[in-house]
């Protein structure tokens, strides 16, 4: 008889070798981590069944952290530690943060970028960032029963090459191989298109709770192509907060408030504006740390009057994005929402009337992102056959060089597909000039003032000439995780000087390598501690087969057996109480020597009541 090949329909023929592997959105509010079983994409649950782990991290005394429910249960109690929303911190400097002054933490503006200082030290947006996805790994182990090989990590559209770069940084710091950073749109596309089998031009509108992207893609059988994106990565459902928290101290008359009460009324602004999505008002009442009491009714449509200059600021990227792809509103087949702020009734509201149809909503706007990277992930780990799909995305802003004048040369246009490599020759200003200094920039603006500074290099060992007769030929590389490589040679000479864009607002590989050997030591620890508390549960079994052995036949022993015997089950007790393996374990060994006599004495005694009244003969 002939075996059939034993596999998932669509799956590797070879289901004992299928890899673990996840799809993670890392959310400004909430993270989740997804995979696919059975076939299809799924979001993984605590072990309380909550599937969303708010992005909240809280530093203790004792030097360690909490991550999610717990956390974010004392951000008002203790907001200096608790960290939210530390997404919109990633890759950036103190100057880009608007109204730092306003948000309860102390900032160091370290080079790099922008830190926190904290109980347990200071601490920067990837080293917090990495502590919610050693969280999220934790869970996905936990779930799947094994190691994970590797992750997919959703991205804002519009984050730029730093901010890439520091996600990037805070996987490796938890300890994830990263299959690859997806584009969050992108990944709603894949979800929404395969549940649905869509095919068509799509606009996927993702506000979150820190960032907003706006993406066009044109889905056709597994073809999934971006034609443009465009956002704004200092935009989102915080931002609606704070036009509450503002209202708040307008109206109760209320200004220069300590850190706690900031953040005890900046939360009750998210749960009102939670609460307005089935409800026409909403009671806002907190008390102060001074003793008085915050009241007040907020109606619906008062919300949306303070926050309409916040929703047509989501509809200007939205037309950028359709003119880049040269299409107009008649040319969308459906807009698709993705992110926990579109579930706003004047969001959904304003996005139908622009496009003149209904939203589409049937996917889950938390989940959708997960799912779609965990669909991706499964590909990249090698766990589906030949029929997975062709992702074509794109960069967000253009990458060029410093030329003459503080302008900015493009070489790499956005919403250029990606991987992708271009190259342009420039030359020398100078009569027998042997070096060049390269500022590799992105960004729409014509002046070098107006884009991000990515990076530096210099060429050097040009073979001296006349100016203008010198070739250098410049090379941008851009991978499928939109990370950028920089290459110049002199075409003459063969000399040549490449880098790796680490960009000025990501961190150095000494502070990479520093939180790395942290992150170790922080493993070492866990260890110890795992050890710790086994040695602790051997020990008391012990002890209590110990006990039942004496209670039964303690009279096997003579007076100093039994002597000896008391005194290593006290050194054992004692023992128990101190916080070190080693002696327990010394003491669990001596206590086993000391009962040794015991035990044999015990097993003679079975024995004999075993075959008492037996023929041998007859056993």
């Amino acid at each position: 008889m002939a075996l059939l090949q034993i596999a998932e329909p669509g799956l590797s023929s070879a289901p004992h070798q299928h890899r673990l592997a996840v799809g993670i959105d890392l959310g400004t509010t909430n993270s989740l981590v997804a995979t696919v079983r059975n076939g299809a994409a799924v979001v993984l649950p605590d072990e309380h069944g909550h599937t969303l782990l708010p992005s909240v991290v809280r530093y203790r005394d004792s030097g360690d952290c909490v991550v999610g429910h717990a956390a974010r249960a004392r951000q008002s109690d203790d907001p200096h530690n608790t960290i939210v929303s530390v997404k919109r911190f990633m890759g950036r400097g103190l100057t880009d943060l608007d109204n730092p002054a306003a948000m309860p933490y102390q900032f160091v503006d370290a080079p790099g970028m922008v830190q926190l200082v904290t109980r347990a030290g200071v601490k920067s947006p990837v080293e917090i960032s990495a502590d919610i996805l050693r969280a999220l790994k934790a869970r996905a182990e936990a779930s799947l029963g094994g190691e994970l090989v590797g992750a997919v990590i959703t991205v804002p559209a519009y984050f730029d090459d730093a901010q890439r770069q520091a996600t990037k940084d805070a996987a490796r710091l938890a300890g994830l191989n990263v299959l690859r950073l997806l584009n969050e749109p992108t990944a709603a596309a894949i979800a929404y298109g395969l549940d649905n089998a869509s095919e068509g031009v799509y606009v996927v509108y993702d506000l979150g709770g820190g960032t907003f992207d706006v993406s066009i893609l044109r889905l056709s059988r597994g073809v999934f192509e971006v034609l443009a994106t465009s956002g704004d990565s200092a935009l989102g459902g915080d931002d609606f907060d704070h036009r509450i928290y503002c209202w708040v101290l307008e109206q109760a008359g209320l200004s220069q408030l300590p850190a706690a009460d900031t953040r005890l009324l900046l939360t009750h602004a998210r749960a009102a504006k939670e609460q307005l999505t089935d409800a026409l008002d909403t009671v806002i009442q907190a008390t102060l740390s001074d003793g008085n009491l915050v009241q007040l009714t907020l109606t619906l449509d008062t919300f949306n009057q303070i926050t309409r200059t916040l929703v047509d600021k989501t509809l200007l990227p939205v037309r950028k994005a359709l003119r880049d792809a040269r299409l107009g509103v008649d040319d969308i087949q459906g807009v698709v929402m993705v992110g926990g702020a579109t579930r706003m009734p004047h969001i959904r509201k304003a996005v139908g009337e622009f496009f003149r149809q209904p939203p589409l909503t049937n996917l889950d706007p938390d989940q959708v992102v997960a799912l779609g990277a965990a669909m991706q992930a499964n590909v990249l780990a090698g766990n589906k056959g030949d029929d997975d799909w062709l992702l074509l995305d794109v960069i967000p802003l253009s990458l060029g060089l410093e030329t003459m004048g503080g302008l900015v040369e493009k070489i790499i246009p956005r919403n250029s597909t990606i991987p992708t490599a271009r190259a342009q020759e420039f030359t020398t200003f100078k009569d027998g000039q042997t070096a060049m200094a390269l500022h590799v920039l992105q960004g729409e603006r014509e002046l070098v003032s107006d884009c991000r500074s990515l990076a530096r290099f210099e060429l050097r060992g040009i073979p001296p000439m006349v100016a203008g007769a010198a070739r250098i030929r410049v090379t941008f590389q851009v991978d499928a995780d939109g990370l950028l490589a920089v290459s110049a040679r002199e075409q003459s000479s063969g000399v040549e000087a490449r880098i790796e864009v680490k960009p000025s607002y990501g961190l150095t590989d000494d502070e990479v390598s520093r939180m790395l050997t942290e992150s170790i030591a922080h493993v070492q620890h866990d260890i110890s501690a795992r050890k710790l508390a086994e040695a602790r549960v051997d020990a008391e079994g012990l002890l209590a087969a110990i006990d039942v052995a004496l209670a039964s036949d303690g009279d096997l022993l003579d007076a100093s057996e039994r002597q000896t015997v008391d005194q290593a089950i006290a050194a054992t007790r004692a023992a128990l109480s101190a916080d070190k393996t080693v002696v327990i374990n010394q003491a669990m060994a001596a206590l086993n020597t000391a009962t040794a006599e015991l035990a044999a004495r015990r097993m003679d005694r079975n024995i004999r009541r075993a075959l008492t009244g037996q023929d041998i003969s007859e056993l």
